[in-house]
């Protein structure tokens, strides 16, 4: 008996198997806000899938390797200039040409600074990603008065998908774009449709302030009868100042609760 109660004693005790440990409320959060971007995000990449694989057919169909259509969609990421760069690409544009290009087509950038959100997106390499990557879905999505309270993360996770989307999918229609048979169309309306249900989203989402399509008309209005000459510039500089002005109006407005 003794016996057994020393060997008893001297076996090693099995420590019980520790808990695993709890997930981190920032990965949590992450994860969530991962989620709900994913969710904001498919509509708009459903729309890109017929658009980028019918830019990847047209670098293919230029002469060029098919992995131009990855490339450029993942670095440039300029939606409307991509297919004009494409075509500079294959004539060998110079390139002060090319970049003179993407300085006008995407002029518009300048004037989505005004009001999105990059203020809410936190850090330096967040605000640069943020910066880099935004585009016109990217603003449409992001300036609604649905997304006033959207995060840092979830913003940043929006702007990868719509990026990823259209890298895929241009990538995909280098691949298969031989495979599309030269009958079927209406894949270059699918960008036009999807700025027409992004423009309605954001006019029903304005509140309390003068529409921007009323906005632009004026302003264009007034170019044209004082600025015949130089319309688009002077039609530009007007809704920039439009905009900014009802910006300094709306924030000297005192909210209510």
């Amino acid at each position: 008996m003794e016996t057994s109660l020393v060997a008893s004693e001297d076996r090693p005790r099995c420590s019980p198997t520790p808990p695993p440990a709890p997930r981190s409320a920032e990965a949590l959060a992450t994860r969530s806000e991962a989620r709900a971007a994913l969710r904001d995000s498919a509509g708009v990449g459903l729309a890109f899938l017929p658009l980028g694989l019918a830019y990847g057919a047209l670098v293919t169909q230029s002469g060029l390797e098919w992995w131009w259509a990855g490339l450029s969609a993942a670095l440039v990421f300029g939606g409307s200039f991509e297919f004009l760069l494409i075509g500079m690409v294959a004539a060998s544009a110079p390139l002060a040409s090319i970049a003179v290009s993407a300085l006008l087509v995407n002029l518009r950038h300048v004037f989505y600074t005004l009001s999105f959100p990059l203020h809410r997106v936190g850090g330096r390499l967040g605000k640069t990603y943020s910066t880099y990557a935004l585009c016109d879905e990217a603003y449409a999505l992001t300036t609604g008065e649905r997304a006033s309270a959207w995060s840092s993360r979830r913003i940043l996770w929006l702007q990868f998908f719509l990026h990823l989307y259209w890298a895929a999918s241009s990538t995909a229609g280098a691949l298969l774009g031989s495979f599309i048979p030269d009958r079927v169309t209406g894949l270059d309306f699918a960008l036009t449709a999807l700025f027409t249900v992004l423009a309605l989203d954001a006019v029903r989402d304005l509140r309390g302030h003068l529409p921007t399509p009323v906005l632009a008309v004026l302003s264009a209005l007034v170019a044209r009868l004082l600025f015949p000459g130089q319309m688009l510039p002077a039609a530009f500089a007007l809704f920039a100042a439009a905009l900014l002005g009802r910006r300094l109006a709306a924030s000297r407005t005192p909210r209510h609760a």
